[in-house]
Formats: structure tokens, sequence, C-alpha cells
């Protein structure tokens, strides 16, 4: 079989499967574990067989016309070069480990069947995105994620967070999607196509009218989808879905698609340094300000999405600087252990009862009630925290490089003000990055109160999935040496300079936060045991989450090192910077005030005059009904009296002319 026929397969397996399974999800329920995981699991070993044929050599290509348009084509088309080839691998792999995960996870939900399909077609759609050599087709899988995304957050839609949770997540990622949708025509109209490779070849020859206009534009979609500043409040609250879901979304699909289209189309961004610019320092401010805001929540689920945000604003800084081997190696290496993050923090909660740290921090023994999650997560948070050898260093130190010889002028691809600017935005973030790893890492498992509920040994499914993805939580960065060719020969290992400052960073801020925990729990008084939700023992993990949210969280835990870290900072950055209450300032409530000035004209003008036509037409026909009266002399009487008014008025005309 050729390897173009099996890149079309990768994506088609999933969505043949989230098909075949809402059809059977009743009919046959027994058949809607496997239409799930094994589709899934089919496409990302094909998707692996791909990128060994592709080798990070010469792109493969294939195309048919999708439609004529009379102007600029539609092509069904495959572009797979190295970046490409090593996506579909990272998507596949976490689509089907969450697949998996999700058996156990949610083994009596009732929902499960629509569940799984969704997060099939979700899949399909991320697929679609990476293999995609036409943008119109990948603007297809680019808006069916959104889709997916608003039905799979509000999965538990029983409670308000999840329904305003989904709702918040669809606008603000269209809010992005309307000048990227304007981004793409105008870049497409410049080009004469919307074809990748030929869009790569106009910009080589200097081709773009409009490479700025085009370039913010198509930002503008990137910031909402890949949750950048200031369209990234809605990751957060999107914590409010099951926690695979949010493994998928953070780790594989939607959020990486952002950044995945900028590494595709980077020679359009680096045509414009002013885009290149703008795009720099939103990363920084991404980076930092999540970080911050991560150091300051109580939600596990949410520190998780701030981390996310800040490792996302590292890939846009890695590209700000025209690195695209950079960015998507930290893609890849992210996609590993935040997937494995939000996983192990799935099987946390369930064994807590709740997703509160200042709940966990009241709780003994949870190490011992699930030391799988334990130790794979304390492998994540070590490659989050970029220590070596783990993989978020090495992904981590490649964007640093990046940024260094752009600051220092070794490489003139973007300015050296971009360089400087995700540098140093770079250093402080992974000073914050390793704060806040280690407060959640105490918080959650060196806790000291009454024991942690039992509720017995987590199904088998979900364990196995932990270890699979602390491998290359662990030892993906050591390959890096292996992957020249995918990441267009790009040298990819650290310097001493960035390696010693990275690490010693992330050793002092993981080393500051625990001397002040030690001391603030040296200091605090004896703590009564929070009254956390203990669920069942034959709950699953689903039901469990879905109950936790209906927990008040408990007061902050006087041991938690957040608080101390940031000071009087820290009440703004637990509330993300109120973000939200700006945007609701300057937008929702001046659209509210319009709908109900609408409303009101709507009601008390426009219906008044419908209102009162009505009335009108009901007197005159009863004016006209008693008139009908039946009397022939009445009739003539009136005929005659409307003469002689008629003569009168004539003559007083006459009589004035």
């Amino acid at each position: 079989m050729t390897t173009t026929t099996l890149a079309l397969l990768v994506p088609l397996l999933p969505f043949l499967g989230s098909a075949a399974g809402l059809l059977l999800g009743r009919t046959a329920p027994g058949y809607v574990r496997p239409l799930a995981v094994l589709p899934t699991l089919a496409a990302a070993v094909l998707a692996a067989i791909v990128a060994v044929r592709q080798g990070g050599g010469k792109t493969i290509e294939a195309a048919t016309q999708l439609t004529p348009t009379g102007s600029v084509p539609i092509d069904l088309a495959l572009n797979i070069d190295g970046f490409a080839a090593l996506v579909a691998v990272l998507v596949g792999v976490v689509a089907t480990c969450v697949q998996v995960y999700s058996t156990g996870y949610l083994r009596d939900d009732p929902r499960y069947p629509s569940y799984a399909a969704l997060v099939s077609l979700f899949t399909s759609a991320m697929l679609l995105v990476v293999y995609s050599g036409d943008l119109m087709v990948l603007l297809v899988g680019w808006e069916i994620m959104g889709i997916c995304s608003y039905f799979l957050v509000g999965h538990y839609w029983e409670t308000p967070e999840a329904r305003a949770a989904s709702l918040k997540a669809f606008l603000v990622t269209k809010l992005g999607d309307v000048p990227f949708l304007f981004g793409l025509f105008a870049l497409a109209t410049d080009a004469g196509t919307f074809r990748i490779d030929g869009i790569l070849e106009t910009v080589r020859r200097d081709g773009l009218d409009h490479p700025t206009l085009i370039a913010l534009l198509l930002l503008a979609g990137v910031a909402g989808k890949s949750a950048q500043f200031p369209l990234h409040n809605w990751l957060p609250d999107a914590m409010a879905g099951p926690t695979p879901v949010s493994a998928l979304i953070h780790a594989a699909t939607m959020v990486a698609a952002g950044i995945y289209f900028v590494a595709r189309l980077l020679p359009v961004f680096t045509s414009s340094a002013a885009a290149l610019t703008v795009l720099a320092v939103m990363a920084a401010v991404t980076m930092v300000g999540s970080a911050l805001a991560a150091l300051a929540q109580d939600d596990i689920k949410r520190v998780l999405a701030y981390s996310t945000i800040g490792q996302l604003g590292y890939m846009a800084g890695a590209l700000a600087v025209g690195d695209r081997g950079a960015a998507v190696f930290h893609l890849m290496a992210h996609g590993a252990f935040k997937a494995l993050l939000f996983l192990a923090a799935g099987v946390v909660i369930h064994a807590a009862g709740t997703n509160s740290l200042s709940a966990m921090s009241r709780m003994s023994g949870l190490t011992k009630r699930i030391p799988d999650a334990y130790w794979t997560m304390t492998v994540a948070l070590l490659a989050l925290a970029a220590l070596p050898p783990f993989a978020g260093f090495f992904s981590k130190e490649a964007v640093l490089v990046a940024a260094e010889h752009t600051a220092l002028g070794d490489r003139t691809v973007a300015p050296a003000g971009a360089g400087w600017t995700v540098l140093v935005a770079g250093l402080l973030t992974a000073l914050l990055t390793a704060a806040y790893a280690m407060r959640l890492w105490l918080l959650a498992f060196r806790g000291r109160g009454a024991e942690a509920p039992d509720h017995g040994r987590q199904p088998l499914a979900m364990t196995t999935v932990l270890w699979v993805l602390a491998i290359p939580s662990l030892g993906f960065g050591l390959t890096v040496t292996y992957l020249d060719d995918w990441f267009d020969g790009n040298d990819l290992t650290p310097t001493v300079t960035t390696a010693v400052l990275g690490t010693g960073i992330a050793v002092i801020g993981a080393a500051v936060t625990y001397a002040v925990w030690r001391t603030l729990a040296t200091k605090a008084p004896a703590r009564e045991a929070v009254a956390a939700h203990v669920a069942h023992p034959d709950a699953d993990a689903g039901q469990v989450e879905a109950e936790a949210l209906h927990l008040p969280h408990p007061a902050e835990d006087p041991t938690d090192p957040g608080r101390a870290l940031l000071g009087p900072l820290h009440r703004h950055a637990a509330a993300g910077f109120h973000l939200d209450a700006l945007y609701a300032a300057v937008f929702v409530r001046p659209v509210l005030a319009a709908a109900s000035l609408v409303r009101f004209l709507d009601r008390e003008v426009v219906d008044t005059y419908v209102r009162g036509a009505g009335t009108g037409t009901q007197w005159l026909g009863w004016l006209v009904r008693r008139a009908q009266t039946g009397n022939v002399q009445t009739y003539l009487s009136a005929l005659l009296a409307g003469s002689v008014v008629l003569a009168i008025a004539a003559v007083l005309v006459a009589a004035g002319a």
C-alpha cells in the first residue's frame, strides 16, 4: 500500500469509528468501546508508518481538485513534511491513550457512547489539520474541533460550570476565527491558491502584497485556538469538562492546532518583522502571566490549564524568533507530559474526592492509595519544570537557545528585540514553572491530616496508560539527536549557557517553594480535616469528578506557599488578573445593554404600532358593522347627507379659488 493511501486512512479511520459509534451506541452498546479504541489505535500505527516512510526527507504531496470555484480552486491535498509526520504520531498516540483511559474513567457514564464518538471525531479533525495541504480543507478540521470542544467541555451539562465553560470556549475561539478567515482569504488572494506549497512558493518569490496584514489576521485565530493572550481565558474554564477531554485538548488537539498552523506557514510570518514582534510580545505576556496565575490556583486542573497556556507561550516564542524546529519539538514533548499530568490528575481527583489542592493538603496517604499516579505525575512534573534528563528540559532549552541566538544576532530571521523578549520571559517563566510544579506536588502528595478515602485500585486501563505516557515524558528528549531530519536538520541540543542558566533558575524556583512550604508547615497550627466528597468505592472517576464540581473549595491552606511567594499579587493572580471582569465591562455589559434597548424598542415602540394598527382596524370594523343596519331609509339618508357635504365642500373650494 502506498504512503499516500496510508496517509488518507489516518484521519479517515477515527471518523468512521465515530460514525459507527454514534449509530451503534444504543442498539449495540458492546461495540462502543472497541469502536472508540481500535480505529484510533490503527490511525496511530499508520501515522507511525507514514512518519518512518517519510523519514524527514522530501515532502509527501498528493492532490485532486475538490470542487471548481471559478476563481481560486479548492483541492483535497496532502502535504506531509517531517513536522506533519511527527505531530500526527503524537495526536494518534495521545488520542489512543485518552480513549483507553476513558473506558475505565467513564465506565458507568450513560453518555459514554456519544462522548467516545466525539473524541474520535475530534481526533479525526486534528489529523485532517495536520495532513491537509489546502487551507480550506484545513479550515474544515479547524472548525470541527471547535464544535467538538463545545460538546465535550459541556459533557456534564447538568452543572452550570460546564454549560458556561462550553459556551465561553466556543464564543472566544469563534471570536478569533473571524479575522482568521479573512486572513486566509487575503492570503489566497495574494498567492492565487489555497494550497500550502503554492503559498510558500509565493512567499519565496516575495509575492505577498500585504504580509503584515495577513500575518496579524491569522495570529488572531491562532491566539483564540491556542489560548494566547488576550484570548486565553476560555482554557482554564474548560476544565469543567471530563479530565480525559482536558488531556486531549491540552496535549495534542485544539490548542496545538494554532501552533502547528504557524509552524507550517512560518515563512508567511517571517516576511513581516512587525508580525514577529507582535507574536513575541504576545508569547512573553502569555508565558509570564499564566505562570503567575498557575501559582495562585487552588483547583488542580486549573493549575495545569494555566501551565498549558504558559507552555504554548514557549512554542509561540520559538516561532516568533523563526525556529519552527524548536517550537514543534516542545510541542511534541509537552504533548507527552501534559497528557500524563491530566490523566494522573484524574486519578488524584477520584482518590481525593475533590479537585481542590487545599483539601488535598489536609489529607494523608494519597501517595499510598495511588502509587501509579504519584510516581508518573512526579515524572511529568519534573518534565514540566524542565529538569534534566526529562523531556521538557531538552525542548525548553531548544526554545531558549533559539531566542538567545536571535537576541545576540547569530540568527537574523527575526528582530533582535523579539529574541530578547522571548529569552527574558522564558527564563522568568522557567523560575515560576518550577515553583508552581513544586507547589502542586507538595499540596497534592504531602498533605497532613485524615486518611484519604480508599476507593480501591484504579482500573488497569487507567494505570497502564499513565506508564505508557511516562516513557516519552522521561526519554523523548534524549532521542532528539536521532530526529534531526524531521526538524529541518536543526541542531536542538542545549548549549552550556542556557542549560546551566535555565536549570539553575528552575532549581532555585523549586527550592525556594519547598523552603517556604516547610516554614509554613512548621508554624501552622494543627489543622482539621476537610469534609471532602467521599464517593462509593465502585463509582467511576468521571462520576466523582462531576459531583466534585458542586463542592465549595475549603478555606485557603495556611501551608500553601503560593500566597507567600506572590504576596499582594496573589489575589489578582488567582482571578486571572481580572481579565474576565475586564471583558465583562468592555464587551458583555455593552452588548447586554444594547440587547435590553432593542428589546425595549421592540416591545414598547414597534409592538405599540403593531397593536395600534390592530386596534384601529378593530374599531373601524366596529363602526362599519354598526352602520350596517339593513334599513334602506337610513342608507338613503346617509347618501343624501354625504352628497350635501360634498357639494358644500366643492362650493367652498371654488369660492376660495
